[in-house]
């Protein structure tokens, strides 16, 4: 929990942007900013006696982790046996390495003594340095608490608030996408305000050690915080053990070519003489006008030589083709009012740096899928159709009709596509967290999905089901709903991609047949794998198998044998029998998880992965079971698969592509022997 002090934090008393250059001399530290003893407890404090064996580790500890900071501004260690091992994590705000970094740590460690005297757990934070030390594994997760909040007291004017607050929140946002993208984890940048004649400069910052979606989720509690410390404030700062964020109206950090500008500075045209004044701009508009011209000229050469590089390989110009005539008529004809672009091969070209590997996400039967960014800064997704992919092409068209119906917060947005000569791309808003199984199927990553987000992903792509099959203008069955195929935002909130597989339906038909059958193998329901026939039930099937990888962090595509079973659903169903649901949970949750909310989950997808379609609920039934407190539910039934082995199941993580299944691909295991 966040704690408020009473701090005046004026930006005239920051500290100032001179640049640390290696082995400065040491440089005097001032009281910290703010500090905590003992953060973990509230009536016991946890103390060690002067000559005790913690007290030698702890004094290690405070000798090493500066020492071993000097280069890169970071350490992290444990010194000592268990029970009396000393825990320790040291950061330098980026700017400040070297000797003047192990100067401002070793201050830390003393006043920490002085402080918080005997205690076993101590953090300090300093404008240019911040360390804790304890008695308990701290690191081994990504808690950023204890955490601390500190305002400039000045505030802008009461009609700016809103404009500056805004200006504000989107400085620190490119900052920190920014920051947790960077190897160092750090970032600087900086935006003008002009209603107000000033500037407002801003710095993000993780601990190198988390994973870039770690500092992303840290840095995006942070900011859900900052509505309610700092409206209208001119400067703030928010620090954790993990990640820091702070912005002020005048400059208090080193800058550096890669800190961000967001917006014009603003110019203080009382600095300095009118007839300095009339000499530079006498200078540089002739200058500016000059260099715009010529990159003018630059543009429409590039622009006439351009060529199209397509994906076999071959060189045409770009030509409007037949089939974006097809696509825009197409458009056209499903009355659409949702906003959607037709974008040249030029813009996409250059928004990936000419689809660059760096900027590629992943590769599927569709084909590769990159991030771009566009001149505005609109960051974008882009899946390039293979030339050889026939059934890509059927898919692309899927996609366009379809996009034209559905709006929903939980089915990812399609901004536009582009077709031309031989290219054919699908462009949709980038997703900064990637897919779910990034994060599910990772002992590590998987800690930073607590249940309270594990559960609001469920509730998200039930809502996200509910309206494709009752609530949209046709009913819509997915047909490939996987964990690979539910993207997360910044906030982690779930978005339901890949329509290329998709029916439509009018509202009166319920199901159909297919001779083709298209899919992932473990999410198919098994009527439709034997038969052809598929409805809402197969999503509602598939539904129920992505729940269960939710809840456990295991993949449907694995073994997993208990008793006479040998797949995931069998698996969960034997233990549910036996009462043992709860050693299905993911041990990334640890025990602090709500009991009766997660055995809720564990009976909802055992109900939806019946065999029998008729069994399973629809998804109106599942969001009521799911947001519904002491419902009655019926017990589950044999699932699909009850004691047959999946094999050849998933495809890889990241991939956008189709995977047909094949009844071959379902093979009985033999149950003698084991």
């Amino acid at each position: 929990m966040l704690v408020l002090l009473p701090l005046l934090l004026l930006a005239t008393a920051s500290s100032p942007a001179a640049p640390a250059t290696g082995d400065g001399g040491a440089v005097p530290v001032a009281n910290p900013i703010d500090y905590s003893c003992d953060p973990t407890t509230t009536s016991v404090r946890r103390t060690y006696l002067p000559n005790s064996t913690f007290a030698a580790n702890l004094a290690t500890l405070s000798d090493v982790l500066p020492r071993n900071a000097s280069a890169s501004g970071f350490s992290a260690g444990a010194f000592g046996a268990a029970p009396d091992t000393a825990y320790g994590l040291v950061l330098c705000r980026g700017d400040f390495t070297g000797g003047q970094c192990v100067a401002c740590l070793q201050a830390g460690f003393r006043q920490a003594l002085k402080y918080c005297s005997d205690s076993k757990d101590a953090t300090m934070y300093y404008d240019q340095c911040q360390l804790r030390f304890s008695d308990q594994d701290f690191l081994a997760g990504a808690s950023n608490l204890p955490e601390r909040v500190a305002t400039n007291m000045n505030n802008v004017s009461d009609g700016n608030v809103a404009a500056f607050d805004a200006l504000v929140t989107r400085l620190v946002g490119v900052v920190t996408d920014a920051a947790s993208n960077a190897t160092r984890r750090y970032a600087t940048g900086l935006a003008g305000f002009p209603p107000e004649d000033m500037n407002v400069y801003a710095l993000a910052q993780c601990t190198p050690d988390l994973a870039p979606a770690q500092c992303r989720g840290c840095f995006d509690d942070l900011i859900g915080q900052m509505p309610k410390w700092f409206a209208g404030r001119v400067g703030g700062r928010l620090l954790g053990v993990r990640c820091d964020i702070r912005y002020e109206k005048d400059l208090f950090f080193a800058t550096t070519p890669d800190t961000v500008t967001l917006t014009p500075l603003v110019v203080n045209s009382s600095k300095g003489s009118n007839s300095s004044t009339l000499v530079i701009v006498a200078t540089v508009v002739p200058v500016s006008v000059l260099l715009i011209c010529l990159f003018a000229c630059f543009l429409w050469i590039r622009k006439r030589r351009r060529r199209v590089i397509n994906m076999s390989g071959t060189v045409s110009m770009p030509t409007m083709s037949m089939e974006m005539e097809q696509v825009l008529k197409l458009w056209k004809n499903e009355e659409s009012d949702s906003e959607f672009s037709l974008y040249d091969f030029d813009q996409i070209a250059d928004a990936t740096n000419n689809f660059d590997d760096d900027n590629k996400l992943g590769q599927g039967g569709f084909g590769p899928v990159y991030r771009g960014e566009l001149p505005g800064g609109l960051e974008i997704a882009i899946k390039r159709l293979s030339s050889c992919s026939v059934q890509g092409l059927i898919e692309f068209k899927t996609e366009i009709q379809l996009i034209a119906k559905l709006q929903h917060t939980n089915l990812v947005r399609l901004l536009g596509c582009c077709v031309q000569a031989d290219e054919k791309m699908l462009i949709y808003e980038y997703m900064h967290n990637k897919s779910l199984d990034f994060f599910i199927f990772d002992s590590v990553k998987g800690a930073i999905l607590t249940w309270e987000r594990r559960f609001r992903i469920i509730d998200g792509i039930a809502q996200g089901l509910l309206y494709l099959h009752k609530h949209s203008r046709l009913r819509v069955i997915h047909r490939d709903l996987k964990a690979s195929n539910i993207l997360l935002d910044r906030d982690m909130n779930p978005k339901i991609s890949d329509f290329g597989m998709a029916r439509i339906f009018c509202s009166n038909v319920t199901e159909a047949n297919t001779t083709r059958v298209v899919g992932t193998h473990g999410y198919i329901a098994p009527e439709y794998a034997s038969e052809g026939l598929f409805s809402i039930k197969s999503d509602v099937f598939s539904f129920g198998v992505l729940l269960l990888e939710i809840i456990t962090g295991k993949r449907t595509a694995g073994f997993y044998q208990y008793g006479k079973f040998f797949n995931l659903t069998g698996y969960a169903y034997q233990m549910w029998q036996d009462g043992k649901w709860h050693e299905l949970v993911d041990p990334a949750l640890g025990e602090d998880f709500p009991v009766s909310e997660v055995m809720k989950c564990v009976q909802v997808s055992l109900l939806c992965v019946q065999d029998s379609a008729d069994d399973r609920p629809n998804m109106s039934d599942v969001v009521a079971m799911l947001s519904s407190e002491g419902l009655t539910m019926p017990e589950p039934r044999q699932p699909a698969y009850y004691n047959v082995r999946i094999s050849s199941l998933a495809m890889p993580s990241g991939s956008f592509g189709e995977s047909s299944c094949r009844i071959s691909n379902i093979t009985l295991a033999d149950e003698e022997g084991r």
